[in-house]
């Protein structure tokens, strides 16, 4: 019977709750804090992309000028090393040209490291003529 008393004791248990409830709890914030930075940076690409294309779109700046634009936006966020792929064309979506701009970066998946090109984003802004029409 004595045994069976002492298997019943929690002293000392404390400290084992401690860490096993507190582990769960930081890896669970960590996880939410990285998901928090992935999309924040997932809408600076965007917003960029968008900025960038309504750039290119106006009548006296060229497409490159629009994906330059998208570049800095992106550095001036969230830095350089995901400003590395951007490129800017014209198309004719729904039979009207537009400018698109595309931007290919990292997708962070913990802290600032992630899977290369794991997010691409496109913008695409009506281009403006001077009157031709």
């Amino acid at each position: 019977m004595r045994r069976w008393q002492e298997a019943g004791d929690d002293r000392g248990s404390s400290p084992v709750d401690f860490v096993l409830v507190g582990a769960l709890l930081t890896t669970l914030t960590l996880a939410v804090l990285q998901l928090g930075f992935a999309v924040y940076v997932r809408n600076v690409v965007h917003d960029a992309a968008v900025e960038g294309a309504h750039y290119a779109a106006l009548a006296d700046t060229t497409l490159e000028d629009g994906a330059d634009r998208t570049r800095l936006s992106i550095a001036r966020a969230v830095g350089d090393a995901f400003a590395g792929d951007v490129s800017a064309a014209q198309s004719d979506r729904l039979g009207h040209p537009t400018a698109v701009v595309t931007v290919r970066t990292t997708l962070p998946v913990i802290g600032l490291l992630g899977v290369p090109y794991g997010l691409e984003v496109d913008a695409d802004a009506p281009l403006e003529s001077l009157g031709e029409e």
